[in-house]
């Protein structure tokens, strides 16, 4: 069974030739060239992805990905924070780039051994605890904090 069965697929109007959508040349039908895009057996999936295959808006998450990656951030919170970003982006473009977030990032050894003090409780601790980034996206550094782990 190939994984070609799963990919999103419609018919052409035109030549009357199961198309994949995969395969579009600029939202027409490679076989006969009738344009596909206003055609409603187009796959509502597919539809959300062209929105998404902006080479800007990839590139932004790439880099944006890789920037909270080789902090230590796990890639399931990026994810999220990039989905939650193009939400408010597309609710509100006045607000691109105001995002607040609050991402967890490993100890490093030299953090680990340091004393510390909470942000939110104002204690002193040494062991245990987490490390937190915390900011807006269109902030150049994000600030880090520390939090005990009694807070």
């Amino acid at each position: 069974m190939s994984s070609r069965m799963h990919t999103p697929h419609t018919t052409c109007p035109s030549c009357h030739e199961e198309v994949f959508l995969d395969e579009l040349v600029g939202g027409r039908c490679p076989l006969c060239g009738y344009s596909l895009d206003e055609d409603e057996g187009v796959c509502g999936e597919f539809d959300e992805t062209l929105e998404r295959a902006d080479l800007g808006w990839m590139i932004f998450n790439y880099f944006l990905f890789r920037r909270f990656d080789s902090l230590g951030v796990n890639p399931l919170q990026i994810m999220q924070l990039l989905s939650r970003y193009e939400d408010v982006c597309n609710c509100n473009p006045a607000a691109m780039g105001r995002l607040q977030f609050e991402l967890e990032v490993p100890m490093n050894l030299f953090d680990r051994l340091r004393p510390k003090k909470c942000s939110r409780c104002g204690r002193l601790f040494v062991m245990g605890g987490k490390k937190v980034i915390a900011g807006d996206l269109s902030e150049p550094v994000f600030p880090t904090t520390y939090i005990c782990r009694n807070c």
